[in-house]
């Protein structure tokens, strides 16, 4: 290295996070080392800006790497960097030293605004007593934020980067909480209980219908949403209520408003434990609403549908895509099954006697239901008392056991019991009167009875999904040439029709306890 005293400088500034960048430490930073350079007759080339903590290695500051390539390329031109305190340095004894000897190979004399650097054993005796107390300050700094977060987990606030469908707000007695973010938090809420429901029967349903929502934030070059942010919702029991910090083993009841209770979250976990995650296909649109609903009926396969061009323009088809299938490629014109998938649409549709009967059944019900409240709520809370004397007891035993095995078993299921105590604490606050009267739900419910047809012919592919949903417990099968085979109805659908064949067979009357009895 030359003796020459170098003219030309450069200066570093770092903050030790991004969230720091909104303050002015950035540019308080740099005009002091500015007004330091002019003291001294430097010429300031270039600032390198820093928004990373000043522990670990210095090579993982991107300003700082951006400083030794600058450096690299000046082809051993003498400089000097200008830093505006020692801490902005390395925080960190062992890489305190590194970048020192960095800086030198590259012919660069590090200048400290509050600290002056001796090329002495005294004074690199000092200057490691300063980096060493530097790393002292940030590990404790360090420590004390961690303890902090750990109690505010404890006590059920959370810490990390917000869930989606939440944002951070200032509390009341100081620091930030989480609160439902809208209309994120209802669009999440929806796509949890429908998959709880089985309103969305896979993971790649769940992608079509945020990534259809503009609000919703998407993560792919082409406007998705992925299946690893989908997973990570349905999995995350956040919302439900719960804080689970799985890297620090903490876990405790939330104080934030849970988007959905925890019987439901259950059920998700249920779901996805027993279902295998369905890959999103990029060519489902509103053209083959069928797809995935009708099977072949040679070879129990799915039918797929698509576009054939013709002469002079285009055609849609459905057809079996089995490679072993003796119906593989023969295509159905889609008008065709279709109007014949809405036909038996139209066939389920109940007599105006059927409405009376069900509408007499539902009503009775729902009678029984109402009366049944005081009961049920206190059922539940009965059972909810016992699951806290099992916790009790549980605890008492924990105490007693030196066997750190049992301990953790009793621990688990002392958990399990904490989770089954909430579900009826819920459903006990849940028993009440209901969101809406009966003829209002009744009407609902006749609706989709009733019009069934028109509600296929209403446009919507969800909607045309759903309606086949409920309409059969299975893939209707289709025999090309012959039409479809006898469908699976779902429950409701073999009522009517049971009850319709009862009274085809012999004039009967109803009663309001549903039975099925002779006219006088």
């Amino acid at each position: 290295m030359t003796n020459q005293k170098p003219r030309k400088a450069i200066i570093y500034c770092r903050v030790s996070s991004r969230s720091q960048l909104k303050g002015s430490g950035l540019s308080s930073q740099e005009f002091r080392c500015r007004e330091y350079a002019e003291q001294q007759g430097y010429h300031v080339e270039a600032v390198f800006p820093d928004s990373a903590s000043g522990g670990g290695d210095f090579m993982a500051r991107p300003g700082m790497v951006a400083l030794l390539k600058f450096l690299e390329a000046q082809n051993g031109e003498p400089h000097v960097v200008i830093f505006d305190d020692l801490k902005r340095f390395a925080r960190d004894i062992e890489f305190h030293w590194t970048l020192r000897r960095t800086l030198k190979a590259r012919n660069a004399i590090p200048e400290c605004l509050n600290y002056q650097f001796e090329e002495t054993p005294e004074g690199r005796f000092i200057e490691t007593i300063v980096a060493a107390q530097g790393a002292l300050d940030r590990e404790q700094n360090t420590r004390q934020n961690r303890q902090k977060s750990e109690a505010r987990l404890k006590q059920g606030y959370w810490v990390f980067q917000k869930p989606i469908g939440y944002k951070y707000v200032p509390a009341k007695g100081g620091g930030k909480i989480v609160v439902r973010d809208e209309p994120l938090a209802s669009i999440i809420e929806n796509a949890l209980k429908g998959y709880a429901s089985g309103h969305f029967r896979s993971i790649a349903e769940i992608e079509r219908y945020l990534s259809s929502i503009p609000e919703f934030p998407k993560n792919t070059a082409a406007g998705n949403v992925r299946s690893q942010t989908v997973i990570r919702i349905l999995e995350n029991p956040f919302y439900a209520g719960k804080i689970d910090a799985k890297c620090w083993g903490i876990k405790a009841e939330g104080k934030h408003e849970p988007l959905i209770d925890l019987e439901t979250h259950k059920r998700i976990k249920q779901r996805m434990k027993a279902r295998s995650f369905t890959k999103a296909r990029v060519d489902t649109n509103e053209d083959f609403p069928l797809r995935g609903s009708v099977a072949c009926a040679s070879c129990g396969n799915l039918l797929t549908g698509g576009w054939a061009k013709g002469k002079c323009r285009h055609y849609p088809y459905y057809w079996c895509s089995n490679k072993d299938c003796e119906m593989k490629s023969k295509t159905i014109p889609r008008d065709k099954i279709e109007g014949e998938f809405a036909d038996i649409l139209n066939t389920l549709v109940p007599s105006q006697t059927m409405v009376i009967i069900l509408r007499e059944m539902f009503r009775l019900r729902w009678d029984q239901k109402t009366q049944d409240i005081d009961s049920q709520r206190a059922k539940f809370l009965k059972e909810a008392e016992s699951k806290e004397t099992e916790i009790s007891a549980l605890v008492e035993r924990i105490v007693q056991t030196s066997n750190s095995r049992v301990a953790e078993a009793f621990e688990k299921r002392i958990e399990e019991l904490q989770d089954e105590k909430t579900i009826l604490t819920q459903k006990a606050s849940k028993v009440g009167a209901p969101i809406m009267p009966f003829d209002e739900l009744f009407e609902h419910s006749l609706r989709f009875l009733s019009e069934p047809k028109k509600l296929w012919n209403s446009g919507s592919l969800a909607l045309k999904r759903l309606l086949t949903r409920l309409s059969f417990t299975e893939a209707v099968r289709y025999a090309r040439g012959h039409g479809f085979e006898h469908p699976a109805y779902s429950g409701v659908f073999n009522i009517i029709n049971e009850l319709g064949e009862k009274m085809s067979r012999k004039s009967l009357s109803f009663d309001p306890a549903c039975k099925m009895v002779p006219r006088r």
